[in-house]
């Protein structure tokens, strides 16, 4: 489990699920612009940053391309690293195809996996949530496929014009690869993420379990000592959370 401290005053912000690039660059650029500008307002108080995957809705690391546009996102990224701010990524879905850009570039770590955390006294089990638990079975299987290392290798010899476009045709139009269920809630008994948590916790206690993926908006208490909260997204609810070395908060930006 890793270990963070929290200074007095700090704060630590996780936020998810921008899909950057979707429909296109274009009118995405919109939240994009918000997004930046949320990083820029949080810089002061954030002790870090976890962002918890599909910041972009398609990402594929070439040996020498990454895809076209995001330059206010990277930029702003970039400075906040270089002001010493840790930021992690978690990917997603959507950003399966990391592959050290983000290393190299803005020295921000990315993980494939779910990553424990201790904060302070405060416990946290942290992913982008796909795949995880009972169901989700159409993205299980599309998984399988994505980080199959011979699949991964013949599409890097596409050209990255003709790849990226067939990727992002793919991402938009196809809701088994997006992994966008309907934002509804299911109910505790049908979350796969409720269920997944509080599987979680017959091995192991945590005080929080935090993820995307769901794009809804959720803090569900598990049991008297741990709550599940998904992170929503920056498409239709503009959601973060927030902890500020006693309690976890679902924010909403503001207009």
């Amino acid at each position: 489990m890793k270990k963070l401290q929290l200074p007095k005053g700090k704060k630590i912000y996780f936020a998810s699920d921008n899909h950057l690039g979707a429909p296109s660059l274009k009118e995405s650029l919109p939240r994009e612009k918000k997004f930046v500008a949320w990083l820029d307002s949080i810089k002061e108080d954030a002790s870090a940053i976890f962002l918890m995957g599909d910041l972009f809705d398609f990402w594929f690391e070439y040996k020498t391309v990454v895809p076209k546009g995001f330059t206010r996102t990277l930029g702003k990224l970039a400075e906040l690293s270089d002001m010493g701010i840790p930021i992690t990524y978690f990917v997603g879905n959507h950003d399966l195809w990391m592959n050290g850009y983000f290393e190299e570039e803005l020295n921000i770590p990315v993980y494939h996996k779910p990553q424990q955390y201790l904060i302070n006294d405060t416990s946290f089990f942290l992913g982008h949530g796909d795949g995880l638990g009972p169901s989700d079975k159409g993205f299980k299987r599309m998984k399988k496929v994505f980080t199959n290392p011979v699949a991964q290798w013949f599409f890097r010899w596409l050209h990255p014009d003709l790849g990226v476009r067939l990727a992002q045709h793919l991402s938009i139009n196809n809701r088994i690869i997006s992994g966008e269920a309907d934002a509804s809630f299911l109910g505790e008994d049908k979350e796969w993420l409720i269920l997944y948590a509080k599987r979680k916790l017959e091995e192991q206690h945590y005080d929080h379990f935090v993820f995307g993926h769901r794009h809804l908006p959720m803090e569900i208490k598990l049991n008297d000592t741990s709550t599940y909260t998904n992170l929503g997204d920056w498409i239709s609810y503009f959601t973060y959370a927030v902890f500020d070395g006693e309690k976890l908060s679902l924010e909403k930006l503001e207009d």
